[in-house]
């Protein structure tokens, strides 16, 4: 399945507090549910006003209809190619 990286622009993101955190989470999650198996959160970031979210999912047209539905930004969404880490530098 394609992955995303989702860039959402929220002021001030980085000063969430660990509840309000919990709670996006929490609303996001309900979200996907509705949604249906097609689409998965895998992991974000916070970092600085913006929030880097990782996902799968067929298409970028179900990542903004969560983010729609989820009342979240998605400024920018970019189809992941490769994925790399330390161990791509091994034979």
């Amino acid at each position: 399945m394609p992955q995303y990286l989702i860039e959402r622009e929220i002021s001030g993101a980085c000063n969430m507090s660990g509840d309000q955190l919990r709670d996006a989470s929490k609303h996001s999650n309900a979200v996907l549910a509705e949604l249906g198996p097609d689409i998965e959160w895998v992991q974000s970031y916070v970092a600085g006003d913006k929030i880097y979210c990782i996902y799968n999912a067929p298409s970028e047209d179900l990542i903004r209809c969560h983010a729609e539905k989820a009342g979240l930004p998605a400024n920018k969404i970019t189809p992941v190619s490769v994925v790399i880490d330390p161990s791509t530098a091994q034979p």
